[in-house]
């Protein structure tokens, strides 16, 4: 472990409001490692006391619990122990350094940029680390967001804990520290002095401390006490007051004297030179680095094609205005983090790969097509629908996800294709995502390929809603499958709402990571060919557009008996009432049908000898129609075959009519069948 500066504990580190809420959060995670803020993230501009937090917790493990293992590096030092070990071949040895830590302290995350075996490994400590119960603190100089580069998992990890910033101090605190840092050095102040100094808008408090030092080095070499008068002269702001003061003959004097020395040292100046200092002054001027223009004005001789060399800063300044513009349009989610990288032309490779990025964070999901809305489905399971509409209406759904499956997955996708209807009209705002696993698997191809996986990962995480249909394709994939999975988890965290469909559940979807497996399996699980209250009876469409839509289950089987007539020739009633009896005979004999009693009774080889039209099978099986006995308190019709079609023949037997449907029903007792007027 890196040495600890004995200074920096939480004892010397004065808390104010602008780092208040990061030192508590520092002492819960020293006191109780890994179970409140995991990871915590501290970020704040360089010499305001991220690195003085992390030494603190370690201070403060190491005093209270001395057997705890921790770590405190720079992110630098892990970044050279990782390249030891690639080089040597032994990653799994510096993946195994971390694994039993109490604590990991990593500093200057920043560096993290362009180091993507680096992030991978990160990210991988991370995980064991959580896993362990182990706690990780992280400093940085900006939020996790604005690092860029930075693999959308990483973010995704730190942004799971707290992430927590430290502003500069305002004048109290820059006061107390002022006071705390006299009593570490044994020096004293005159009253006034400790305000004056403070009321300076330092930007951190290394700068704080140097002015510090200032009045503490002018007391030890004069042997005095510096008052509180002499606070600004010591600033530097002397020569500042003596100009803007100046009046009458010296302040003529002092103006004229600049004159003539702007005058002859522009006299002195080679063309070239003058033409680099106008190009200098105009980018400065719009806020751009002038650099690379100045490295060559310092130089007595001017550079070959100087006059293409400035053309060429022209072009660069002005692509960076596009950019800039651009990235504005687009609504740059990485604001920050662009601004000195578009007003720098010496940066522009990194501007252009920063825009492709936010082109590809950016890029709207396309929207779906007119169809039905989930209203409008009726043919698919009550608990289906109402899962479905669940998973709409919760802010954060109870079921997550929803995974529904048909061995016709034209069902599954149309049932995704309502939801998501019924999402963009309810929430036009919202971000949807509808996509089948094949086309997932070569959009991630195709962003690897672009060299924009980091900001395509991103892009996917921060949907609301997400319609994947085609799971079983998983099967067919191997990186595909871990993307999947960690955006399952990102979206999760979010409580975001996620609707799956395949042809078949979880169970049978073959060669598939088990902790996909697990997680679809821990959300709810439905089969959208069973009805809810029906009994476990495959669904169908209905077949006669007028009929009433959920009057009946059906199963489409081979061949049946054929003792029923065609749709086309019977009307649909209202079910009778559950309690009625159901054997089949017992209600042949109740309406008045002997024939088809006398065959319930023993006789059945009559209906297998019947053979020919539909009519004389029924004539056989004693099934005619007569006339209901309404005495009989059944509320029954029996329907007539129909005498006006002759079914075709296969194999010498009887075989039914294209246009003929054969329903089979639970319990012959539901069938109402009424008579053709």
């Amino acid at each position: 472990m890196t040495d600890l500066d004995p200074k920096l504990t939480f004892d010397s580190f004065v808390v104010g409001p602008a780092n208040r809420l990061a030192s508590a959060a520092a002492h819960r995670a020293a006191d109780s490692p890994g179970t409140s803020y995991n990871p915590l993230f501290v970020y704040s501009a360089s010499g305001l006391g991220k690195s003085h937090i992390l030494t603190a917790i370690a201070h403060h493990s190491i005093r209270n619990t001395p057997d705890r293992k921790i770590e405190y590096m720079a992110l630098e030092g892990y970044l050279e122990g990782l390249a030891e070990a690639l080089g040597s071949g032994d990653k799994d040895g510096f993946k195994g350094r971390f694994v039993d830590l109490d604590i990991l302290l990593l500093d200057d995350v920043q560096f993290l940029a362009g180091q993507p075996e680096a992030q991978e490994m990160l990210l991988r400590t991370l995980d064991q680390l959580s896993t362990a119960g182990g706690q990780i603190v992280l400093a940085s100089d900006r939020p996790p967001a604005e690092i860029n580069g930075l693999d959308a998992r990483l973010v995704s990890r730190f942004s799971g804990g707290l992430i927590v910033d430290i502003g500069p101090p305002e004048f109290e605190t820059r006061v107390a520290i002022i006071r705390r840092k006299c009593d570490e050095r044994g020096q004293t102040l005159e009253v006034g002095v400790a305000e004056a100094l403070a009321r300076y808008p330092f930007r951190n408090v290394r700068e704080l401390t140097g002015a510090l030092n200032k009045v503490f080095a002018r007391q030890d070499l004069e042997d005095r006490k510096v008052t509180a008068d002499e606070v600004s002269l010591l600033m530097g702001d002397e020569s500042a007051v003596t100009v803007a003061g100046a009046e009458g003959d010296l302040g003529a004097f002092l103006e004229e004297l600049v004159q003539a020395v702007g005058g002859a040292v522009e006299e002195k100046e080679e063309p070239w030179q003058k033409t680099f200092q106008e190009a200098i002054d105009a980018a400065e001027r719009e806020g751009y680095s002038a650099q690379r223009l100045k490295a060559y004005q310092a130089g007595s001789e001017p550079p070959e094609d100087w006059e293409g060399v400035i053309e060429t800063f022209k072009a660069d300044v002005q692509r960076l205005r596009a950019i800039d513009r651009e990235l504005d349009g687009l609504g740059n989610p990485w604001y920050d983090a662009a601004q000195d990288v578009v007003k720098d032309p010496e940066r522009l490779d990194e501007a252009e790969t920063l825009l492709t990025s936010v082109r590809e964070r950016q890029r709207p999901f396309p929207k779906l097509d007119r169809g039905p809305t989930l209203e409008r489905l009726k043919d698919y399971p009550k608990m289906a629908l109402k899962a479905a509409d669940q998973i709409l209406g919760a802010e954060r759904p109870e079921y997550s996800p929803l995974y529904v499956w048909s061995d016709r997955s034209e069902r599954g996708r149309t049932l995704l294709g309502a939801v998501g209807r019924t999402f963009q009209k309810g929430h036009a705002d919202a971000r949807m995502a509808v996509t089948s696993v094949r086309e997932f698997a070569q959009d991630f191809i195709r962003a690897l390929s672009e060299g924009v996986a980091g900001a395509w990962r991103e892009r996917w995480w921060t949907v609301d809603l997400l319609l994947v249909h085609g799971l079983e394709a998983l099967s067919e994939t191997e990186r595909a499958q871990d993307e999947f999975f960690h955006l399952f988890e990102a979206l999760k965290r979010r409580g975001a709402r996620v609707m799956l469909a395949a042809d078949r559940p979880p169970t049978r979807i073959a060669k598939i990571d088990e902790r996909l497996r697990s997680r679809f399996e821990g959300g709810l699980v439905l089969e959208l060919e069973t009805g809810s209250g029906q009994g476990d009876l495959h669904m169908v469409e209905a077949p006669r557009p007028e009929a009433k839509a959920g009057l009946w289950d059906t199963h489409i089987v081979d061949s049946a008996p054929p003792v029923l007539p065609s749709l086309d020739e019977v009307e649909v009633g209202t079910p009778s009432s559950p309690s009625e009896p159901g054997p089949p005979e017992k209600v042949a004999a109740a309406e008045g049908a002997p024939e088809a009693a006398a065959a319930a009774d023993g006789a059945p080889e009559k209906v297998a000898e019947a053979d020919g039209p539909p009519e004389k099978v029924a004539a056989a099986e004693g099934a005619h129609a007569a006339p209901r006995d309404k005495s009989a308190g059944r509320g029954r019709k029996v329907a007539s075959a129909p005498s006006h079609t002759e079914a075709p023949r296969k194999g010498g037997k009887w075989f039914p009519s294209g246009e003929n449907v054969v329903l089979v029903w639970p319990r012959i007792e539901d069938l109402l069948l009424e008579e053709l007027e």
